[in-house]
Formats: structure tokens, C-alpha cells, sequence
């Protein structure tokens, strides 16, 4: 898989992600770890924040369940419109999490 189709993959698994639910930069990139030879949360990180505007970019936090750095008002706002649990200023990952097994 070449980086430009990597890019592609991680974004088109993030607009599959449901409302209310979530995955972690982690399992995105362990979701897609087989296929594309690549299993760096910190490069999903970095493809969020270069082109992950125009996907649901609110439903991928880190491990702990924390959104976005410098986003999180915004994610919160998003996330709980949706319905999507959470504890204090984390998503309830034990609830939320979401995996592409699941289906939709």
C-alpha cells in the first residue's frame, strides 16, 4: 500500500466509524495494520490532522479517551450530539469503542 492509498484507507475506515461511537488513533491503525504493513497511531495522528477535516474527524481520540489536542470543545460539542458517552473530559471508551468487525 502506498502512503497516498494509506491516507485513503485511514480516512475512508474513519467515515465508517457510527455516531456515538469511537475508535482510538491506535486501532485505526491496528484495524488496518495487516493490509498496509503500518501500525503507527502517531501517523494516524498526523493524517487526522492534515486531511481528516471533511470525515468525522470527532470520532478518533487518543487511547485514554481523550479528543483532539486544541479541538476538544468542539469535538465534546459533536460527540455529544450524537449521543456518545462520556466520563468527566474523556469518552467512555469501554461504551463507545467501535470496531470495523462490528459492521455498521
Amino acid at each position: 500500500m502506498t502512503p497516498d492509498e494509506y491516507v485513503e484507507a485511514v480516512l475512508a475506515l474513519v467515515e465508517r466509524i457510527p455516531p456515538g461511537r469511537v475508535m482510538s488513533y491506535g486501532a485505526v491503525a491496528d484495524a488496518l495494520a495487516e493490509r498496509s504493513g503500518r501500525a503507527s497511531p502517531r501517523l494516524v495522528g498526523s493524517i487526522m490532522a492534515r486531511h481528516g477535516g471533511g470525515v468525522p474527524w470527532h470520532r478518533v481520540v487518543n487511547a485514554a479517551g481523550r479528543m483532539p489536542p486544541g479541538h476538544e470543545r468542539k469535538a465534546r460539542e459533536r460527540l455529544l450530539a450524537e449521543g456518545c458517552p462520556l466520563r468527566g473530559d474523556r469518552v467512555d471508551l469501554a461504551a463507545a469503542s467501535w470496531s470495523p468487525d462490528e459492521g455498521m
